[in-house]
């Protein structure tokens, strides 16, 4: 059995999640261990699958991004092999940014981001309806997105 995360592991991946380029120096500092001790820790987090990557927070706009929308997808029928063949495909395309499987009226929410309007509609046209098993779809243009990083609010003991 693991062995669970006692405060420092959570504070931790608390300071991570705010800023995952902390030297480690800091981040030991930060936490009352020394650098090695530190060092360790996360190594161990890594391995134990808790912290599984660091990533950095872009601009979209700055990659040329003027749409985000949320699409929400209704499939016909609901067999593993349709589930798993819609998901596959929808995630490798390069303006699905994040999937979702859920429960209730749809199946698949989806976070895209597109040039402009018509590549939304083009998208949607092209990569979603065109797929077998689609029957129905809905689109939410963003007007504002925010993201919190992480989830350290709930990481209290």
């Amino acid at each position: 059995m693991e062995t669970p995360l006692d405060r420092t592991d959570r504070r931790l991946i608390e300071l991570l999640v705010q800023n995952a380029r902390l030297s480690n120096r800091d981040l030991a500092e930060r936490v009352g261990l020394s650098p090695s001790a530190c060092l360790e820790r996360v190594r161990r987090l890594f391995d134990r699958g808790v912290l599984t990557g660091a990533h950095a927070v872009v601009d979209p706009g700055a990659l040329g991004v003027g749409v985000q929308a949320v699409v929400a997808v209704r499939l016909a029928r609901h067999t593993r092999e349709l589930v798993e063949a819609f998901r596959q495909h929808t995630i490798a395309l390069p303006e699905v940014r994040a999937l979702y499987h859920v429960t209730g009226e749809h199946d698949f929410l989806m976070h895209v981001a597109t040039r402009d309007i018509q590549h939304l509609r083009d998208f949607t046209m092209d990569a979603l309806t065109t797929q077998h098993g689609v029957a129905h779809l809905e689109s939410f243009v963003v007007f504002a997105a925010q993201t919190k990083p992480g989830w350290p609010d709930y990481l209290e003991d």
